[in-house]
């Protein structure tokens, strides 16, 4: 990998779970439980359909949230508020990893589908706070989640970001289309590659792919 690919870079953009932190973490566990419990109690159903709806929600809008504003009109920001009040204890800071990230030239921000105020908790947990310029969660894209194209246009838009001087690294394959169609470099984190068009890069450990960029 070139150090010249990322040559052009002067945006950053960093999803947050499962890409600032290892998936063995597993924050998502707990995530899922609490959004099955909010769709069993929203749309009175049992936990087995609840969570098969969480899952086609997912699959079919984006997130659980997304089908749950557009097919029962759910009030967003409860929803938010209770599914990520999550235990973070078990985070381990990660000062060399934040040491290659405020050593990254340029703007460095995260975009996440959850909140902003959960971002920052996590960040924080993690050692990261104060290593990016910006936050953005769900709410700042209007609840539009990735990976739909204008979802990443409203976030780009308020940042000023200019995407063909940019960089996604995302764990989530299909948030990286619409990144990739903007003119963005993309990096896939993740242990598994999954090759795909609109992949640039693969890495199963993003610190160790800071360093090669930074020299």
């Amino acid at each position: 990998m070139p150090q010249t690919d990322f040559s052009h870079v002067t945006s950053w953009v960093f999803d947050l779970d499962n890409t600032l932190y290892h998936p063995s973490a597993r924050l998502f566990d707990q995530i899922e439980v609490r959004m099955t419990a909010y769709v069993m109690a929203t749309i009175g159903v049992d936990r087995a359909e609840a969570d098969r709806l969480r899952v086609y929600y997912w699959r079919t809008h984006g997130t659980t949230l997304a089908g749950l504003m557009r097919e029962h009109g759910v009030d967003p920001a409860p929803y938010l508020t209770d599914v990520h009040d999550i235990d973070l204890t078990h985070l381990v800071a990660d000062a060399v990893l934040a040491a290659r990230l405020r050593a990254l030239p340029g703007r460095r921000i995260v975009y996440t589908n959850g909140s902003g105020p959960y971002a920052e908790r996590v960040l924080a947990a993690r050692g990261l706070a104060g290593c990016f310029d910006a936050i953005y969660g769900v709410e700042h894209a209007n609840f539009l989640p990735k990976p739909e194209r204008k979802a990443f246009e409203t976030i780009f838009a308020a940042d000023g970001l200019r995407p063909d001087v940019a960089a996604m690294f995302e764990d989530d394959t299909r948030n990286l289309t619409a990144p990739h169609a903007m003119g963005m470099r993309t990096v896939h984190v993740a242990d598994v590659a999954a090759p795909a068009d609109h992949i640039h890069h693969h890495t199963d450990d993003l610190s160790a792919f800071l360093a090669r960029l930074i020299g």
